[in-house]
């Protein structure tokens, strides 16, 4: 693998590590400030930051796998 492959890779796991934490910090938004209004928002948003989640999780292990074996 090329470093620009490898670095691509860094570059999607950050990516999708910053999608993951704007769910969250939706999801503070309505903890913090609509909660008596929204609370009916919170398992769709629940569910995106599964999802957004399991995303980086794959992202970060494909990159490391490619860092591991680099440096092998």
């Amino acid at each position: 693998m090329t470093p620009e492959e490898l670095k691509t890779l860094k570059k999607n796991a950050s990516a999708k590590k910053r999608m993951a934490t704007e769910v969250a910090s939706m999801i503070h938004d309505v903890v913090e400030d609509t909660y008596w209004t929204d609370y009916n928002k919170l398992p769709e948003m629940a569910q995106q930051a599964i999802e957004a989640c399991e995303a980086w999780k794959a992202a970060q292990a494909e990159y490391d796998q490619a860092a591991a074996e680099e440096t092998a």
